[in-house]
């Protein structure tokens, strides 16, 4: 329509110009009907004239057509200089990420004195290299002596107690078992004094028992000879009535002296003799010991007349009786039943007794452990090894304490190895992995280049301006000049791959798809322009500039960019314009290839040579 519009505008205008002629060869001007004026009659224009007007008609057609046909060159000119490509080439491509922190020692100590004292001995100096236990510090201690001493000694009592209360718990649960009450006496039973449903406490009259299978008889002996007599010699024993000699043996000789009548002193000895049926109360006798004579007669008694009495710690209720008067008893036989609630409070009462026994025991132990600890706090040693950084006291100096807190004495650095945090933000950290290497670099130290490796990832996330990071521990492989607080900067690869094939970040487009240059594709599919054809790829590697292309692409392939690409350093073309090229003048078009960046605007992002750095200008 517009080339029409323009054949109809030219005609119109030649039209025109030939009534102009034709007013001026008449020697007249056109005049507009209904002015009054006569109009002239007009002569015929010659045939050449005719032929020349259409001529005329003809050549202005053609100007036009060939106006606007260069006019669209142009603009597709200009669309087709937009164009960037790259050429698929190998190169080594890593996957990263980076962050600052500042490099502290692997492990710090500020060492802490807990007591207060003069200092009597500080062999170190700042500088140091001391290890793991080694005597810093030892302070006065004189005062701490007499509190070990009694911490001590009540230990030791508290010991014995629980050691008693353990052992009557343990004989109860055999004398009390089957909440039977056992004798603890040997002998016939003359008479019971309790009975069923009777209370019996400590110390109640149980029974009196007696015994004459075993008697004993008490000779005096003149002191002299008293003091020549033991205990297991042998006797010989003379019955007074019937002179009949029975054997015996010394169990007691008696240290106090006593005077018979003629003024003789004696001492007596204890004699105890097997009853062979004849021996009562009322026979008489009289010893021999060796050479040693008796000096008066004595009179057997029967070994065992006594009352047993309860030995109880709490009373206790007799069920049952399980002996009867006339009975023999020895050690252990069972005497009468207890009801079971008494039984059980009766084991329970020694049960306590031996738990409060074990609460003293152990409060004893933390005592005196408190007391060691406050003891042994008088020596201060090194908690660590390292480097003494600082050391605060010397001998002679008195160290007092806050309070509120401990007094730090000295400082001790680790200095086998460096770390620092890296701050990850949320997006990377599932991508960051414990063991992955890491490039450092310090302000301090310029030019040079170290490594680490990633040591811990803290899950103790921080929150600021809307963004989440999370703390990855860096521990340095190597030391070299570097110091604790220096400024570093890390980057942590994440993956590698060496010699790889490689394209722009952005000639990769819907997630595997990259656009070969083909000639033989002439429709535009979508932002991408005719001339590339889609192929599916598979990759590897991404860094934030290129993908590695595992395949699908071959080396020296030219791929279409898209416009948002940063000229990375690859072969980026500029399309098919002069200045597109990658000239030095930039050719006077937007983008431009390497070299270019002139023009209007700089270009996209510029190029590698001469153009500005990530460009300028209109993207």
């Amino acid at each position: 329509m517009e080339e029409q519009k323009k054949i109809s505008g030219g005609i119109f205008a030649l039209r025109k110009n030939r009534k102009e002629e034709a007013a001026k060869d008449s020697g007249g001007t056109l005049e507009a009907p209904g002015n009054g004026a006569k109009k002239k009659k007009r002569k015929s224009s010659p045939l050449w004239k005719r032929i020349t007007a259409v001529l005329l008609v003809i050549a202005i057609a053609l100007v036009a057509i060939l106006t606007y046909r260069n006019k669209k060159a142009k603009e597709a000119a200009a669309r087709a200089a937009t164009i960037n490509t790259a050429t698929v080439t190998r190169r080594d491509i890593s996957s990263e990420l980076s962050s600052t922190g500042t490099l502290a020692a692997k492990d710090t100590y500020s060492i802490s004195s807990l007591v207060e004292g003069d200092v009597i001995a500080a062999d170190f100096e700042e500088g140091d290299e001391v290890e793991k236990g080694q005597v810093l510090y030892e302070i006065d201690r004189s005062s701490m002596e007499s509190s070990l001493t009694s911490a001590v000694n009540s230990l030791s009592r508290a010991q014995t107690t629980y050691d008693d209360a353990a052992e009557d718990y343990n004989q109860a649960l055999s004398d009390y078992s089957g909440n039977v009450y056992r004798a603890t006496e040997t002998g016939y039973i003359n008479e019971l004094k309790i009975s069923a449903g009777d209370r019996v406490s400590n110390g109640t009259n149980i029974a009196s028992l007696y015994s004459d299978d075993v008697m004993k008889i008490r000779i005096p002996f003149l002191s002299g000879e008293a003091a020549a007599i033991g205990a297991g010699m042998g006797v010989v024993l003379t019955l007074t009535d019937t002179a009949e000699q029975i054997a015996g043996i010394v169990t007691a000789v008696a240290a106090q002296e006593v005077t018979l009548t003629g003024g003789r002193i004696v001492r007596y000895v204890t004699i105890e003799v097997a009853n062979p049926g004849g021996l009562t109360t009322s026979t008489a006798a009289t010893a021999q010991i060796g050479e040693f004579v008796g000096s008066e007669d004595g009179v057997f008694a029967a070994t065992i007349d006594k009352t047993m009495s309860a030995e109880l710690a709490v009373g206790v209720e007799v069920a049952s009786l399980l002996v009867h008067e006339g009975d023999y008893v020895t050690k252990g036989t069972p005497v009468f039943a207890m009801t079971t609630d008494t039984a059980e409070d009766l084991i329970k009462n020694y049960k306590d007794s031996m738990d409060n026994a074990q609460e003293r025991l152990e409060s004893a132990q933390n005592s005196l452990d408190t007391t060691q600890d406050n003891y042994d706090n008088y020596t201060i040693t090194a908690p660590i090894s390292g480097q003494v950084i600082t050391k605060n006291y010397k001998v002679g100096d008195t160290i007092e304490r806050n309070s509120n807190s401990s007094t730090t004495v000295a400082t001790i650095y680790d200095l086998s190895e460096l770390t620092f945090e890296m701050s990850i933000d949320e997006l990377d950290i599932l991508s960051v992995q414990v063991g992955q290497k890491v490039k450092v670099t310090a302000d301090a130290l310029e030019g040079q280049t170290f490594t680490g490796k990633v040591t811990k990832i803290s899950l103790e996330s921080s929150y600021s301006n809307g963004v989440t990071t999370y703390p990855v521990t860096v521990t340095m492989d190597e030391v070299g000049d570097l110091l604790p607080g220096m400024n570093v900067d890390g980057v942590i690869t994440l993956e590698e791959a060496a010699d790889a094939l490689a394209v722009p970040s952005d000639a990769l487009m819907r997630g595997s798809q990259v656009y070969v240059k083909d000639d033989t594709v002439t429709e535009q599919k979508g932002a991408v322009p005719a001339g590339f054809r889609a192929v599916e790829v598979e990759t590897g590697v991404v860094s934030d500039s290129y993908v590695e292309i595992r395949s699908g692409l071959s080396e020296g392939d030219e791929v279409y960019v898209a416009a948002s690409s940063v000229n990375t350093g690859m072969n980026m073309m500029g399309g098919m314009m002069p200045g597109g090229m990658g000239q030095t003048s930039g050719g006077g078009m937007p983008g431009g290839g390497p070299g270019g960046g002139g023009g209007q605007g700089g270009g996209n992002r510029g190029g590698s040579q001469g153009g500005g750095n990530r460009g300028g200008g209109q993207r």
